[in-house]
């Protein structure tokens, strides 16, 4: 990931309002990681797996903060059962950015699966989502992300792929 796709993540972070990030760190973002911890405007949470991260998440929403998760989009199936309670039943969202790992282009067997399985499970969640293969297209994502699900109170993701993450 290069430092010109950092900063285009950390702006649209800050254009958002996000004051907290909850993150569980995989290698495509690697870069961005210590430099959302090194930014004086943005609290770092590391957690244990996606779904408590999740949950934290909807936690900062109830106290009138906005957060965000970010993690490798191996990790929506670990997030399955949180994200389903807070966003179909309980209206807590959470606003996900995620690696894209599979999608055409992997060079690892084991990702491949990432990819097959990411979009399906965020459309039976009724997650909309956009994927964002171009740098210039990362801080408006990340901000209308955060525009719809705090008006339709349900979650969203942006899933970075292609060249901003390999």
């Amino acid at each position: 990931m290069d430092s010109s796709t950092v900063d285009a993540v950390i702006r649209g972070l800050k254009r958002a309002g996000v004051s907290t990030v909850c993150y569980l760190p995989d290698s495509l973002f690697k870069e961005l990681y210590p430099a959302l911890d090194a930014d004086p405007d943005i609290r770092t949470i590391q957690v244990t797996n996606e779904g408590e991260g999740a949950a934290i998440c909807g936690g900062i929403f109830l106290s009138g903060k906005r957060a965000a998760l970010i993690m490798e989009n191996s990790g929506l199936r670990a997030s399955v059962e949180p994200l389903a309670r807070m966003g179909l039943g309980a209206g807590i969202p959470v606003i996900m950015l995620m690696s894209y790992r599979g999608e055409l282009g992997e060079n690892n067997w084991w990702a491949v699966p990432h990819g097959i399985t990411m979009e399906p499970i965020l459309e039976a969640l009724r997650i909309p989502y956009r994927i964002v293969r171009e740098e210039d297209h990362i801080e408006r994502a990340i901000c209308d992300a955060f525009e719809w699900s705090y008006a339709a109170y349900h979650h969203s993701a942006v899933a970075l792929g292609g060249g901003l993450v390999r």
